[in-house]
């Protein structure tokens, strides 16, 4: 007798025809014929629909490909909020599904702000046809969230006719020559032309062009946090990086340039009046998108199309010899000055610089970081040089706390082939700490460095700064090192800073979940105070 085809069969189906590898969620009453499915499509149960949601969010920003979270109805549901709208603030590719207990309008309509679409399946029938266009628009330029409430009763049997649609082919937008022909113009009278860079650089693949492009202009280039590693670090063009924190270095440059060529940057990586305060800069601005109006940031031209393609058209028309931007010397230099500050101090607390120089020695060049929100992020978002795409990642949009363990176990998934740390603030690791028992359950190796300054170390700053002093920002913790080890993972304490670098290595070595505890001097992180405006 044969088993008939169900519900849950037919979703699985679907899932496979998109090529999903994993799912992250909580099984439950609801759905767990998915997870027991004979399928492809691993089931990764997580310890809380959070971490399941941030999860897919790294996977999807690694692959390019949709990562996929699964919960329940109700709190599992809003459980899974702050991942799908991180994914949605920083343009990564994610699916969210949901079971119902009704017609999933409710949970739709939940949903529906912090994603590009959001809907309900209001039959097994319409199930292909959902799907299929759920990872079109997930994937699809700009990338985001989206969410599907599944249809009830996926036990019940799935007509025989109903298949998995096929994906259609990518379209790739070619840049107008138009456009082009104003473009080069722009640049040959521009006298201080200086490259930004942005995640739309990262995301299409682009970094190779961009460098030619630099290179054969010989054009500054200065970052946003969500393109570290679009040009390396310590290539002589790369000056650094802009955030919304102090930037003296790119601040000269910024000041200096007349023409900003604005490449896959988006607004919300950096506010515009930090790069264009006068909004007296042009703006030659290329992505696959047009961004939104902004007083500071004045559209010349603006190219709405494939990068690589835009580039390449640029670099046929653009003069092959240029002189070189005067101002690189001075500012390559104070860079360096830069990244060498505290770079070896052996204070205790460690200070922060020395972590992060520490780090960067622990890894290889194409090894992943992700940096937890707060102090933590824009340490290494500043001072962490990224030589390959995609090998430092952050919660830059929403800022999630919480974002860096579970997106570990993600990263590791997505490239089992790379090292994986992950790097937080005390209070970011207890927020998703319970995923250290995730990682070893599914065998996925990591190591969490976590910087033990027992306060959330930013508003403390923030709060000392403007009123002179600071309350409900401090707490205990547990003995970390016993709390690791409780899980089954390994357990290190830093005592000293000498003490640092040859525990990394130690435990990036090791093929397990390992739990660095390192003492940090906070008081350093008045330095990131951002400027006053």
């Amino acid at each position: 007798m044969s088993v008939p085809r169900t519900v849950s069969d037919l979703i699985i189906e679907c899932l496979e025809a998109e090529g999903v590898q994993y799912v992250f969620g909580l099984p439950g009453a609801e759905t767990f014929r998915l997870v027991l499915a004979d399928s492809s499509v691993r089931f990764i149960p997580t310890r809380h629909e959070q971490a399941a949601s941030f999860m897919a969010d790294v996977y999807g920003r690694l692959t390019g490909r949709a990562g996929v979270c699964m919960a329940e109805p109700g709190p599992g549901a809003i459980n899974l909020l702050a991942g799908v709208a991180d994914a949605q603030a920083d343009g990564a590719p994610l699916v969210a599904l949901s079971a119902t207990t009704g017609d999933g309008a409710s949970e739709a309509e939940l949903f529906r702000p912090v994603t590009k679409w959001s809907d309900a399946v209001p039959s097994p029938q319409a199930l292909p046809e959902k799907i299929r266009n759920a990872f079109d628009t997930a994937q699809s330029e700009r990338p985001g969230a989206v969410f599907l409430a599944l249809p009830r009763d996926t036990g019940d049997p799935a007509d025989r006719d109903l298949h998995p649609l096929k994906a259609r082919p990518p379209h790739i937008a070619y840049p107008d020559p138009v456009q082009i022909q104003e473009a080069g113009t722009l640049i040959e009278q521009a006298r201080y032309p200086l490259v930004l860079a942005g995640q739309g650089v990262i995301r299409n693949r682009a970094g190779d062009a961009l460098r030619r492009f630099a290179e054969q202009l010989q054009l500054p280039v200065i970052a946003t946090f969500m393109a570290k590693g679009a040009i390396p670090d310590g290539h002589p063009l790369m000056i650094g990086m802009i955030g919304n924190m102090p930037h003296d270095v790119e601040a000269a440059a910024f000041e200096k340039a007349d023409l900003l060529i604005s490449i896959g940057y988006e607004l919300q990586e950096c506010a515009p009046s930090r790069i264009n305060p006068h909004g007296d800069k042009k703006i030659l601005h290329i992505n696959r998108v047009i961004e939104d109006e902004d007083a500071s940031y004045p559209i010349a031209v603006g190219i709405a199309a494939d990068i690589n393609a835009t580039l390449n058209k640029l670099c046929g028309i653009v003069p092959q010899e240029r002189d070189a931007c005067r101002m690189l010397p001075r500012l390559l230099e104070l860079r360096r000055q830069e990244l060498g500050e505290e770079a070896d101090a052996d204070a205790f607390p460690m200070k922060p610089q020395r972590i992060v120089a520490d780090i960067r020695k622990a890894l290889d060049a194409e090894d992943i970081v992700l940096a937890d929100a707060g102090a933590v992020k824009l340490w290494m978002a500043r001072l962490y040089p990224a030589f390959s795409p995609l090998t430092c990642l952050l919660s830059n949009g929403l800022n999630a706390m919480g974002f860096a363990l579970p997106g570990a176990i993600a990263a590791r998934l997505a490239c089992p082939e790379r090292k994986v740390l992950a790097v937080m603030g005390d209070g970011g690791f207890l927020m998703n700490s319970q995923e250290l028992e995730t990682a070893l359950r599914e065998r996925v190796p990591l190591v969490a460095l976590v910087w033990v300054d027992g306060a959330f170390g930013m508003v403390k700053r923030r709060m000392e700064e403007e009123t002179g002093g600071y309350g409900s920002v401090e707490f205990r913790n547990p003995d970390f090192v016993a709390y690791a080890e409780s899980f089954g993972a390994r357990g290190y304490r830093i005592t000293k800073a000498s003490e640092l670098l040859p525990t990394l290595r130690k435990a990036l070595a090791e093929n397990t979940v390992s739990v660095i505890a390192c003492p940090v001097d906070s008081a350093e992180n008045a330095r990131l105070v951002p400027e006053e405006s």
